[in-house]
């Protein structure tokens, strides 16, 4: 779908993005990470053939985006930072209205809006004025005009900017709908934002990919330690071993999992009776085993994650030093 080759972005003596290359298939939800003026913004644009290249080539599909941009456009949906909306407008007479700017026909786009209206949610606010609506409906109108076209690529750039706590679920829950038809490209500065919609991550610093991969990838590769919680339940055993022997006995199967460096107790303030909570520090990602363990031991997992600061840990030792990029 994207192939980028030596892709780099001048603004004057300022290098704002690379050189980057890289490849991204079809069908793929790729999330690019980076602190703010990491180039995000400025390789989403170049994508969407908002901007140009000052170095290096982009292909969408076939098509070369520096040489026929026009012909790019058509086959992507675009949803900037800052949506572009008309205030005074109808919600689906915006959405039209966007449809009609890319050349589809009216009975097309009036086929199409009810469709639009159900995978964006915004069926129950169609008759009402954009200017009106919430923050987080105006984000999906937004989105409504990117889709509404039915484009092969989706570039999201900071969807969830400024939502709620709830709206940022329901962002997220349009996004993952949305994988299944559209290769997606998303930027964010959260982590947790792109590692829950996204198949793989690249990682932006100071305009140039300094990783790349799934989230487990990333954590193997940087993290020095990783930090997993299980919570498990002690089956007691037929020659009527205690709880507290048969966690001692787990701690130590668990201590010699390859990977696994400490196992330790954690004080479990819980209402799940007779669980215990296990911190296990790692060189790498021991969820599954550390499920088959604790199953084949003939005891329950009742709980299972991963320290979300161990995973922002892993991102700020990523870009530590700073970066002087244009976002």
């Amino acid at each position: 779908m994207i192939r980028a080759h030596n892709l780099s972005k001048y603004f004057g003596p300022k290098r704002a993005l690379g050189p980057v290359s890289f490849e991204i298939d079809d069908g793929e939800a790729v999330g690019f990470l980076g602190l703010n003026g990491a180039g995000k913004t400025t390789a989403l644009r170049i994508f969407a053939c908002d901007l140009r290249p000052s170095q290096g080539s982009v292909v969408v599909g076939d098509i070369d985006a520096v040489q026929s941009p026009h012909e790019v456009r058509k086959r992507i949906g675009f949803l900037p930072e800052t949506p572009p909306l008309y205030m005074d407008m109808i919600v689906s007479d915006y959405i039209v209205h966007a449809g009609l700017l890319r050349k589809m026909s009216t009975s097309a786009v009036k086929k199409r809006l009810p469709e639009v209206l159900e995978a964006t949610d915004l069926t129950e606010v169609k008759d009402d004025v954009i200017g009106h609506l919430s923050h987080g409906y105006k984000q999906r109108v937004g989105l409504a005009q990117a889709i509404v076209h039915e484009p092969s690529l989706l570039i999201l750039d900071e969807p969830t900017r400024g939502l709620d706590p709830v709206q940022i679920v329901e962002m997220r829950k349009l996004i993952r709908n949305l994988k299944e038809q559209h290769t997606v490209l998303i930027s964010s500065h959260i982590l947790t934002e792109i590692s829950e919609t996204c198949d793989r991550l690249l990682v932006l610093g100071k305009g140039e990919i300094i990783g790349e991969g799934s989230e487990a990838d990333l954590a193997n590769k940087f993290a020095e330690v990783a930090k997993v919680h299980i919570k498990i339940t002690i089956v007691a055993k037929a020659d009527n071993a205690s709880s507290q022997t048969g966690s001692k006995q787990l701690r130590t199967e668990l201590e010699e999992l390859d990977g696994v460096e400490s196992v330790k107790s954690v004080n479990d303030d819980s209402e799940d009776a007779g669980a215990h909570t296990l911190e296990i520090s790692a060189k790498t990602d021991v969820r599954a085993a550390l499920c088959r363990s604790v199953i084949e031991n003939g005891h329950d997992v009742i709980g299972l994650e991963r320290s979300e600061r161990a995973l922002e840990s892993i991102f700020i030792n990523m870009v530590q030093g700073g970066n002087d990029a244009n976002h």
